[in-house]
């Protein structure tokens, strides 16, 4: 092994490590949960593949009393962990969608987006967007048989409240295509500030500082 591989290049306590020779340690939300039915909420999931070349990605949940002859709203959620760790797979998150899905009886498509600092932003921007726009064109059986597009939510947490929030403001603009948005929840949603942030600044190369939309919301 190179005696440099172990080099540190940047380091961001709590978060992540990235040595020079490119590799990235996660520090948290690196597990990968398996699909299948939930013991205890008796919400079923699978993951979905939307780009095999960039692996960008869903985790979708159903319901226990999902039936074909009632459609059910639609949650796209969109994970948090500040744009460079976790996933839709990682035990927490795996374990608060299926908790939304049964106890709000709705379809939850869980974005799996590419984390920076190795894809910078705004390419998380891009991944879910590509992902939102895969569902109105998706003939994925659970979700043409159980998922009511007229009835459509965006929410996220943290990180993924701010890609929810860019998500709803460029369909707006763009449009949803099939989809109908009747609303979004964001919680505790991460929206820049008049200060400094050096996180940021190295996960998004092209950040427009404190005039950049994509982090400070007007």
């Amino acid at each position: 092994m190179d005696q440099n591989s172990n080099e540190i290049l940047r380091e961001f306590p709590n978060l992540f490590r990235q040595y020079k020779d490119g590799r990235i340690e996660r520090f948290i939300g690196t597990e990968i949960t398996p699909t299948g039915t939930d013991q205890l909420t008796g919400v079923q999931s699978k993951d979905i593949t939307i780009n095999a070349d960039t692996g960008v990605g869903a985790r979708l949940y159903l319901p226990p009393n999902a039936t074909p002859s009632q459609k059910l709203p639609l949650l796209i959620y969109i994970h948090g962990g500040a744009f460079c760790i976790c996933s839709p797979f990682s035990l927490g998150y795996n374990r608060h969608a299926n908790n939304i899905a049964a106890a709000a009886n709705v379809v939850v498509f869980s974005v799996h987006y590419r984390l920076a600092p190795e894809h910078p932003l705004p390419i998380a921007y891009d991944d879910t967007w590509e992902a939102i726009q895969w569902i109105s064109e998706s003939s994925d059986p659970w979700l043409k048989d159980h998922a009511d597009y007229n009835v459509v939510f965006f929410a996220g947490d943290s990180a993924g409240a701010n890609l929810a929030h860019n998500m709803a403001m460029r369909g707006a603009s763009e449009g949803f295509g099939a989809l109908k948005l009747q609303g979004i929840v964001l919680i505790h949603p991460f929206f820049g500030n008049d200060e400094k942030d050096e996180l940021v600044e190295y996960l998004y190369p092209s950040y427009g500082g404190f005039n950049d939309p994509k982090i400070h919301a007007a």
